[in-house]
């Protein structure tokens, strides 16, 4: 299975809107999400719980992580993760996290589904959405609350309802949100996937995954299939991006074997953190190539 530090792209999808879920195997997102809160209305609930082995097992095919986010344990979670469980999710993801407690009491349920349904104890791994500024202020204990807890989401809409903010595509109301997000994950040591773009404009989803990724985003979340190869894009490090991380290596360490603290490189001053950000870059590309193949490179198994 695919870390959650090597996925890029997470895609939820509505939990049962059966041609959306078959259509979702194919546009490429790293982590496929069933969702059974909002996208999903509570009527159709029990039909999406039905849905969701076989739609696991087809995205598992298609070589996807598969996730489900579930509704709040004090409302229909406990139904949805007797149904989902059976279906042996990777990730389980829960909306409108604030508090610690939510998370070890998931845990706790998931851990009593993974026995019953002959699941190794501990594998399923957990989501947190921080959807909430009660919740973005507890991030890191929230993110620690569980060992399950790889990664954290951030959504957009309902955290900006929270702070009663005005929405826009700049996004200029969630920045100091989706900031100190990102600051809250690395220091719990855990994956940050950014709040969805909300509008259909590939444009924007650029844009905004561009800045997302000159903060320090790794990750981010999409609810429109045709962003996610966007996000894929942006979110992997361009050959042009591979070949200057190789020369500031080179004259850095050039520049050392001189004696001489640092390098200058296209009018820039090459220091330490510089030279370890191309190294890691480096590293990143590597490893999203690895997990990520091309279609021809799977064909030829190169």
């Amino acid at each position: 299975m695919i870390p959650s530090r090597l996925c890029r792209s997470w895609l939820f999808v509505p939990g049962a809107d059966e041609p959306a879920l078959a259509a979702a195997g194919c546009v490429g997102a790293d982590v496929l999400i069933q969702e059974l809160e909002d996208f999903t209305p509570p009527a159709r609930r029990a039909q999406a719980r039905l849905l969701a082995p076989g739609v696991f097992a087809a995205w598992r095919e298609a070589g996807a992580v598969v996730a489900v986010r579930v509704n709040p344990l004090d409302g229909d979670g406990i139904d949805d993760l007797a149904a989902v469980m059976r279906g042996a999710p990777d990730i389980v993801a829960l909306p409108k996290v604030a508090e610690p407690d939510q998370v070890r009491w998931l845990d706790s349920e998931i851990a009593r589904f993974e026995r019953d349904c002959g699941i190794a104890i501990g594998s399923t791994r957990l989501l947190p959405n921080i959807e909430f500024a009660r919740g973005l202020v507890q991030a890191v204990a929230i993110a620690k609350a569980s060992p399950r807890v790889e990664a954290c989401l951030l959504a957009s809409e309902d955290l900006a309802a929270d702070l009663g903010a005005e929405r826009g595509r700049d996004g200029l109301e969630l920045a100091y949100a989706r900031q100190r997000f990102l600051v809250e994950c690395v220091a719990a040591g855990v994956v940050a996937v950014d709040a969805p773009y909300t509008w259909r404009d590939a444009e924007g989803v650029e844009r905004d995954t561009h800045w997302a990724r000159r903060l320090g985003y790794r990750a981010k979340s999409v609810v429109d299939p045709a962003h996610a190869a966007i996000v894929n894009r942006v979110l992997t490090p361009s050959a042009d991006e591979v070949a200057h991380a190789r020369r500031l290596i080179a004259a850095f360490e050039s520049s050392r074997e001189r004696g001489e603290p640092r390098a200058e490189l296209d009018g820039s001053l090459v220091e330490v953190p510089a030279w370890l950000n191309a190294q890691r870059l480096l590293a990143r590309a590597a490893e999203l190539a690895d997990a990520h193949p091309t279609p021809a490179a799977r064909r030829t198994g190169s």
